[in-house]
C-alpha cells in the first residue's frame, strides 16, 4: 500500500459505545484516531453513545474500534452496510457469530478444528455432573462478552453454581469450559495472512481483564517460543478458524495449549483492542508493521458488505 497517495476522505473513528468494553473501545479510538491523524487522514471521533448513527452519512468511510455490544455483534455493520459506508473488519454475519462463543464452537466442531470441552449452563444443569465431566479447574463465561468480563474460574468442587449465578448478570447464555492450562497464545490476522503468534504470561491466574488493561506486569512473547513446525501450523489453523465463520479482513484468534503441548482454539475477536495493552499491535509489530501503519492498513481494507 502506498501510505502517500491514499485519500480515505472522511473517516469516522466509531470508539465507547453502551457496552461493558466502553472504557476500553474509548482508549482503542483514542489511539487509533491520534495514528490516522498523524499520518494525514481526516479522521474525527464518534461516540454512538451520544451521537446519531444517522450522523455517519456525512463520512466516506467509518473504523470500527466498538468492542462488545452493538459495535462487535453485527449490529454496527448492519447499519453501515444499509448507510453504504464502508468500514472495517469483519461483516454482519461474521461479527454475530464471532461474539458467540457458543455458535463460533460448533461452526469450529463442525470443521473438525479442536476446542476445549465445555458444556453450556442453566437453572436445571446438574452442576456437580458438570464439574465431574469437565474436572477442575474450570471456567464460567457469558457466551457473548468479551475482554473477559464475566469469568469466573472454578477451582474448589461446588463452585460451579455460584460461578454461573455471577456469570449470567452478563448474559443469559453461560458456558462453562475445561481449563486448558498450558499457555495462552493468540494469532493475529490481517489481510488474509496469520501474523507472529503471542504468548501472554499473566501474573494473575489467568488473562482476565485487570491482567489485560490494568497491570503492567503480564509478559508478552513474541514471536512465541514454539517449534517452528507447530507455530506454522497453528497460523495456518487460525486462519481456517477465522474464515469459517466468514470472517475476513483483520481480527484475532485466540487458543490455549495443554501441558502436553497440544493447541485448542478459544474464541476469535473481529473488533480486537488497540490499546497500548493490546496483542494485535505487538503482533503487527513483530511483522514490521508500526502502529501508525497497522492503523492504515486497516483502514485501507475497509468494505461494503
Amino acid at each position: 500500500m502506498n501510505e502517500a497517495k491514499q485519500d480515505f476522505g472522511k473517516v469516522a473513528v466509531l470508539m465507547g459505545g453502551t457496552s461493558g468494553e466502553r472504557e476500553v473501545s474509548l482508549n482503542s479510538g483514542k489511539g487509533v484516531l491520534e495514528a490516522l491523524v498523524a499520518r494525514g487522514v481526516d479522521a474525527h471521533a464518534f461516540d454512538p453513545a451520544h451521537e446519531a448513527l444517522d450522523a455517519l452519512r456525512a463520512y466516506d468511510r467509518v473504523f470500527i474500534a466498538l468492542h462488545g455490544g452493538h459495535g462487535e455483534n453485527g449490529a454496527i455493520q448492519g447499519a453501515l452496510e444499509i448507510m453504504g459506508i464502508p468500514y472495517t473488519g469483519p461483516g454482519v454475519m461474521a461479527s454475530a457469530i464471532g461474539m458467540d462463543k457458543f455458535r463460533t464452537k460448533l461452526i469450529w466442531q463442525a470443521m473438525g478444528l479442536p476446542v476445549p470441552e465445555y458444556a453450556m449452563l442453566d437453572e436445571g444443569t446438574d452442576f456437580a455432573a458438570v464439574e465431574r465431566r469437565l474436572g477442575l479447574p474450570l471456567f464460567v463465561k457469558p457466551a457473548r462478552e468479551g475482554s473477559s468480563i464475566g469469568i469466573v474460574m472454578v477451582t474448589e468442587p461446588g463452585g460451579l453454581r455460584a460461578a454461573w449465578k455471577t456469570a449470567r448478570t452478563h448474559d443469559a447464555l453461560v458456558m462453562a469450559e475445561k481449563g486448558v492450562m498450558g499457555g495462552e497464545y493468540t494469532v493475529a490476522i490481517l489481510g488474509g495472512e496469520a501474523l507472529p503468534i503471542v504468548k501472554i504470561e499473566p501474573a494473575t491466574p489467568f488473562y482476565d481483564y485487570e491482567a489485560k488493561y490494568l497491570r503492567d506486569d503480564t509478559r508478552y512473547i513474541c514471536p512465541a517460543e514454539l517449534p517452528p513446525e507447530q507455530a506454522d501450523e497453528i497460523r495456518a489453523e487460525a486462519l481456517k478458524a477465522f474464515r469459517a465463520v466468514g470472517a475476513s479482513g483483520w481480527g484475532r484468534v485466540d487458543f490455549l495449549m495443554d501441558e502436553a503441548g497440544r493447541y485448542y482454539f478459544l474464541e476469535i475477536n473481529t473488533a480486537p483492542g488497540m490499546t497500548t495493552h493490546s496483542l494485535v499491535p505487538m503482533s503487527a509489530r513483530q511483522a514490521g508493521l508500526s502502529f501508525e501503519a497497522l492503523c492504515l492498513e486497516i483502514l485501507a481494507g475497509a468494505h461494503r458488505g
